[in-house]
């Protein structure tokens, strides 16, 4: 098969096409044929190796998995024994970040956990963008946020492949959303529900004081004392991407926070969870979610899209089609 393979840690330019073998199928494996893998942030982490603490986990001198990419949508083409949950030709996708990556690949075998059925109104591109956004969004916002409805809720860099999940789920909370984004991307958040939308190439948050119930930080450079005076007493504050110097100030500042001001600051680090993908399936089924696409590159193109994607203006998602 084909597959994009990297050596060592670098920029988009160490990532090579070449002719591997068709992985192996264990006993609690799903063989499974790609039709489309989408790109994310932790795509950048492992093809950087940086910050370098995640070498620990991903490889300390080269990448543990050689084949990268985390989300996947396409068909089950065999079955291991012990494997219940599918078979051959089952239309499938989900998120093998906790199960050795390896979706920029034409096959991948996953342990039958880490994949739900494709949501039936969705195609293979449209499921790819799914599974590691909109679940890091859901827990973000459910599990560190504690949302609820009726809520103000603000999502800063709110047109990423995160963001435009994170408004929609929320939303379907029951909550009012605010949406940060560029002037571009306006019309995005029109079209995805925000009930408010900042440009904040127009006006900041600042005016903005004790107003949100929540905060969902997955883009951008604002200091945490930005968010702080823009929570209301109680509030949340949940750090999901953005600048790395706002993840240690969070990280180092906000227990502290919390403790003194009553506002909780927290750092939050998705966790790839089958439950909370079918969740997200009954979601897009009823209607109440979308996916929002970008650009699409062929699997040849995988340099290409993660330069593209690392300039951080994408609408949406970056989907690599097989």
């Amino acid at each position: 098969m084909k597959a994009i393979v990297q050596y060592k840690y670098g920029s988009p330019e160490v990532l090579n096409l070449e002719e591997v073998d068709k992985p192996a199928l264990n006993d609690h494996q799903v063989l499974v044929k790609i039709h489309a893998a989408s790109v994310n942030f932790g795509n950048l982490v492992l093809l950087k190796g940086k910050p370098y603490i995640t070498r620990l986990f991903y490889g300390v001198l080269k990448p543990k998995h050689p084949i990268p990419g985390g989300d996947i949508a396409g068909c089950v083409e065999a079955v291991g024994s012990k494997v219940t949950q599918f078979k051959p030709g089952d239309e499938v996708f989900g998120d093998l970040s906790s199960s050795g990556w390896g979706a920029f690949a034409e096959y991948v075998s996953a342990p039958e956990s880490s994949l739900e059925r494709k949501p039936v109104n969705m195609s293979f591109e449209e499921a790819a963008a799914v599974p590691m956004a909109a679940v890091t969004a859901l827990q973000g916002l459910r599990d560190k946020g504690k949302i609820n409805s009726g809520q103000k809720v603000l999502i800063y860099g709110a047109s990423g492949g995160v963001g435009t999940f994170a408004v929609q789920i929320a939303k379907a909370f029951g909550a009012e959303v605010t949406g940060v984004c560029s002037t571009r991307n306006i019309d995005i958040l029109r079209t995805i529900g925000a009930d408010y939308i900042i440009d904040y190439k127009i006006e900041g948050i600042d005016k903005y004081r004790e107003y949100f119930d929540l905060i969902i930080g997955v883009n951008g450079h604002q200091p945490l004392s930005v968010y702080k005076r823009a929570l209301k007493r109680h509030g949340i504050f949940v750090h999901v991407g953005g600048a790395e110097s706002q993840l240690y100030q969070t990280a180092l500042q906000g227990g502290w926070i919390s403790f003194i001001e009553k506002k909780k600051m927290n750092v939050f680090l998705q966790r790839a969870n089958q439950k909370d993908l079918i969740f997200i399936k009954d979601l897009i089924e009823s209607g109440k979610v979308k996916a929002v696409i970008d650009q699409q590159f062929e699997l040849s193109e995988v340099p290409q899209a993660l330069t593209y994607f690392a300039e951080g203006h994408a609408q949406g998602k970056v989907i690599i089609t097989m």
